[in-house]
């Protein structure tokens, strides 16, 4: 397979666009979570919308990414992004909603800012919460991209696997399986690590 069916070429291709599918829709969960926890008025608005998109099975939208943006690396992205967004969304929304009241007014009582309260308060409180879904997205960001592999493309661990499927080539249909589960067991242990070092501040990190 490293000579002849370009593995290394796939493999490649699927963990581009793991991270890249793993950033952006981390980043928009983020953004809309933080959006949500501190107005009550943009998750009256938002909610219904946000949770028809993540009750919508996300296989029945690749298809449509395909006709959308071609047979490249953008339904695969778009896929992923769609899984990994509701976790850390739901996670960063729950902590800044049960951020303690009697340290947000001992902040306010000394006259802080908006953004002071979200920068010294809510957002630490909601790190370890948000690390939780990170864990989740690492490797929820692995199965979208092979969904989207998988249903229309040309590179990438998921058609290699649809390809020896469909060519009875068990061995290498075991070398994509294998593949992509290294794929997120390295995602996974890059946000463990990356946790730990942001979090080295509380205790029980620290004392591991």
């Amino acid at each position: 397979m490293l000579t002849y069916d370009r593995v290394l070429h796939h493999l490649a291709m699927t963990t581009v666009s793991v991270l890249l599918g793993f950033a952006l829709g981390t980043t928009i969960g983020m953004v809309v979570g933080y959006v949500l926890g501190v107005s009550r008025t943009a998750e009256v608005v938002l909610s219904p919308y946000i949770l028809g998109m993540q009750i919508s099975p996300k296989v029945a939208f690749a298809p449509l990414f395909i006709m959308w943006f071609g047979y490249n690396l953008y339904p695969k992205i778009v896929v992923a992004i769609l899984i990994v967004f509701f976790p850390v969304m739901v996670n960063v929304l729950g902590a800044v909603r049960n951020v303690d009241r009697d340290m947000f007014n001992l902040v306010r009582s000394f006259t802080a800012t908006r953004m002071q309260l979200f920068w010294k308060v809510e957002f630490p409180a909601s790190l370890p919460a948000l690390f939780a879904g990170l864990r989740i997205a690492a490797t929820l960001a692995v199965i979208g991209v092979s969904v989207g592999e998988m249903l229309g493309g040309s590179d990438g661990l998921g058609y290699l696997l649809i390809y020896g499927q469909g060519q009875a080539d068990t061995p290498m249909v075991f070398v994509a399986i294998i593949l992509l589960t290294l794929v997120g067991i390295i995602a996974y242990v890059g946000v463990v690590l990356v946790e730990g070092w942001v979090l080295n501040w509380m205790p029980r990190r620290a004392a591991a």
